[in-house]
């Protein structure tokens, strides 16, 4: 047992990864892994640790959310990420992805545009002793161009295009993964293959609610 975990929040883990996970259909070994060894109660804040196992998104404050898990297991699913990758996160959000990203790829390249965001994550990774994530503070629909090209992308927030920044730095036969549409009610999980043209296949996979992703031009990269 790692000095984060008690009894309880094991067995709350456990519950969650078979329950809300394994009965919807998530099948991939090294993902559900991921999900039974990441700590989630410790990227909420203290208010909402008792329920941090329920299937809900749960507020972080800066006004974004944590994904409820099946979600973001989804999500990291439809990515198929090998041990080698590289993967560019736009959102870092909670950070919560972020580790669970960072148990399955190789590099992960984590994008917010707020500051104090990045700050509890980055402590938070630390703490569970994650050295394969690169913090960026910056615009993250411009991408991270000076790291490129990524093997796969994830989008943490709603987006009413696929910007041509992402399909640049996206390697061939790579996935972009996000949540795709104009309003709340007209959002769909999509995921774009970029093939040997530089075009993109979409694939559909429901609906799904995420907060916008808000372009930050004055935000410099740092």
């Amino acid at each position: 047992m790692n000095a984060w975990d008690t009894p309880l929040t094991l067995e709350q883990r456990e519950r969650m990864v078979v329950e809300q996970l394994v009965a919807r259909g998530i099948k991939n070994e090294r993902v559900l892994e991921a999900f039974r060894k990441v700590p989630r109660h410790l990227f909420v804040p203290e208010e909402y640790v008792s329920v941090a196992y329920q299937d809900s998104p749960l507020p972080i404050g800066e006004g974004q959310t944590i994904s409820q898990p099946y979600i973001v297991a989804l999500m990291v699913e439809l990515l198929e990420i090998s041990p080698s990758d590289k993967v560019l996160e736009i959102g870092t959000g909670s950070g919560y992805q972020t580790a669970i990203l960072a148990e399955l790829a190789a590099l992960v390249v984590s994008v917010e545009r707020i500051p104090a965001l990045t700050q509890r994550a980055l402590q938070v990774l630390r703490r569970l002793g994650y050295k394969n994530v690169h913090f960026v503070i910056g615009d993250g629909s411009k991408g991270v161009p000076e790291l490129a090209p990524y093997d796969k992308i994830i989008v943490s927030a709603c987006s009413d295009r696929i910007y041509p920044a992402w399909v640049e730095e996206l390697r061939e036969g790579g996935y972009i993964v996000l949540p795709l549409g104009k309003s709340y009610a007209s959002q769909e999980l999509v995921r774009a293959s970029k093939g040997k043209d530089g075009t993109l296949r979409l694939e559909y996979f429901g609906g799904c609610v995420f907060v916008p992703l808000i372009e930050d031009k004055d935000a410099p990269h740092t």
